[in-house]
Parts: structure tokens; sequence; C-alpha cells
């Protein structure tokens, strides 16, 4: 394998935008064919806007070595991942209120157990430390938590979410 970690830019939008679709429909368990019209959009749209303003970094995994229908110049995709920075109300244990939020974390089926994802972890922990964010979250599949435990995340106990009646 010949693979490449790149950060995303405004020309990688459509792949960018076709990964996170995938990533949706297999953490979501989707069948193939579910109308995601209105996500693509609206991830078109936040990618437009948060990669010019700087409030997402994205990062591409690319296998320089394999081609495919994903392909880019680059290789064919292996693995994304992504982190958005927000800032919230400062508090005693953030002073600054700058937080930043781990998502978007894909490998291919044919990419797993090799390393990829801790890599993509790694790179978009650092990035997130090179900013002074310290305050560092992530939502895990059951599939992922293996590994964002192994990296040190720990499950947070005083978080709660507005259930939609």
């Amino acid at each position: 394998m010949n693979l490449i970690y790149k950060a995303a830019g405004p020309q990688n939008l459509k792949l960018l935008t076709d990964t996170r679709i995938r990533v949706l429909i297999a953490a979501n368990k989707l069948p193939e064919g579910t109308d995601m019209s209105e996500v693509r959009r609206q991830t078109e749209d936040y990618y437009k806007k948060t990669l010019a303003d700087g409030s997402h970094y994205g990062l591409l995994v690319f296998d320089r070595d394999l081609t495919d229908e994903y392909k880019s110049p680059e290789g064919r995709i292996a693995a994304t991942g992504g982190v958005s920075f927000f800032r919230v109300m400062p508090t005693y244990s953030n002073p600054s209120g700058w937080k930043a939020y781990i998502m978007n974390m894909y490998t291919a089926p044919e990419y797993r157990r090799q390393g990829i994802a801790f890599e993509t972890l790694d790179i978009l922990v650092k990035e997130a430390k090179s900013r002074g964010i310290n305050n560092i979250t992530l939502e895990a599949t059951d599939m992922g938590r293996p590994l964002y435990e192994k990296y040190g995340f720990a499950p947070m106990k005083d978080e709660m979410i507005l259930k939609n009646n």
C-alpha cells in the first residue's frame, strides 16, 4: 500500500460530500438507494462554508496504488476523518471556550485493522491541539469505540441530549 494522508480543500468538495454520504449510510445501516439528496445538499453547503473559514479540517487518506469509482488524482479513498472547531461560553475547565469535535471517521472495509484509523485520529487530534484546543470530543459507533478508547478517549457522563418527541 502506498498511502498518502492529505488535508482536504475546496477542490475536494465532491469527494468529501460523497464520502460523507457513504459514512452516514454505513453508520446508520441504511439500505442502498436511501434518498440522501437533502443531506447531500446540506453537506456540500457545510463543507463550502467551513473549509473556507477554517472551522473544519478534513483529512483524506488515499491509496495511490488503486483507483475505482471513488478515485481522484491522488488515488483511491482508503479512509476519511474530520474535525470541526467551535466556541461555546468559557468555563473553568475550558477558559477559551473552544472545542473540537471529531467526526466522519471512516475506513473502507479492505483497509481496516491496519492502523489507518488510528493514524487518521492522531492527525486530527494533533490539528486540534495545534490550535490550542484540548477539549476534544466525538461520538463513537460500536465498531469505533475500541479505537477511541485505545487512543485515550473516555465516555462522558455529564452530557445529555434532548430527545425529539
